[in-house]
């Protein structure tokens, strides 16, 4: 088994919502229970190809067994350090959490705030470090912000907090 040279445990709390916890834990469970045996499964086959010296399925289920187990244990971690985002918490001001639509360039767009475990930009949900959720965290309606980027500065303006 491949050997975890990082420090998988988060700088700071982790942040999810219920969905994500729900999610996060279920792919623990998949993962561990499932997922484990598989794998397991295909490396004892591979063995059984001969010589593990120049086996490349054998070294190809090594490596999926090493991602694997990354995942596991940085699930883990999550887990243990996961702080539950309250849905439905009305607030005068962008928290994490909330669904915030912002007009920016001319444009109006809705995005909810989330922790970085759960951001996902296609489905509108951006992390509360991204330089857009950070900006927005504190916000009220009708406050412009600017936010600034590593290449591009831009200002939003906040029409609605849900």
């Amino acid at each position: 088994m491949a050997k975890i040279t990082k420090n998988l445990r988060p700088a700071t709390s982790v942040y999810l919502t219920q969905e994500g916890l729900k999610e996060a834990r279920e792919e623990l469970d998949f993962l561990t229970s499932t997922k484990r045996a598989q794998i397991s499964e295909r490396i004892e086959k591979a063995r059984e190809f001969g010589d593990i010296a120049e086996n490349a399925e054998y070294d190809s289920a090594l490596e999926e067994q090493a991602l694997v187990e990354n995942r596991i244990a940085y699930l883990e971690e999550v887990l243990k350090d996961a702080k539950v985002i309250k849905n439905g918490v009305k607030s005068d001001f962008v928290v994490i959490g909330s669904t915030v639509t912002v007009e920016m360039e001319g444009e109006i767009d809705e995005f909810t705030i989330v922790g970085k475990v759960e951001a996902n930009p296609l489905k509108k949900r951006i992390s509360n470090e991204s330089p857009l959720g950070s900006s927005l965290l504190g916000a009220k309606v009708g406050e412009t912000i600017e936010v600034a980027t590593p290449i591009v500065r831009y200002k939003c303006k906040v029409l609605k907090i849900k």
